[in-house]
């Protein structure tokens, strides 16, 4: 792991993304395979296409309220 993977998740977390913002950002960060069809929500997809480029851009919509 690189430390950036660990500065943008600590980020995250305590700007209180919601849980699947963030797996999906770690799972797209690694290149892990997304996950599969039924357990594939709006948020985890956001997350995992921001985590595929590295960028945080979508974060703030799922910030949890």
């Amino acid at each position: 792991m690189d430390q950036t993977y660990y500065d943008t998740v600590t980020k995250l977390e305590n700007m209180q993304a919601e849980r699947e913002y963030v797996q999906g950002w770690m799972g797209g960060y690694l290149q892990n395979p997304i996950r599969e069809e039924q357990r594939v929500n709006e948020v985890y997809e956001a997350g995992y296409t921001d985590g595929s480029k590295g960028s945080t851009d979508s974060a703030t919509k799922w910030v949890k309220k």
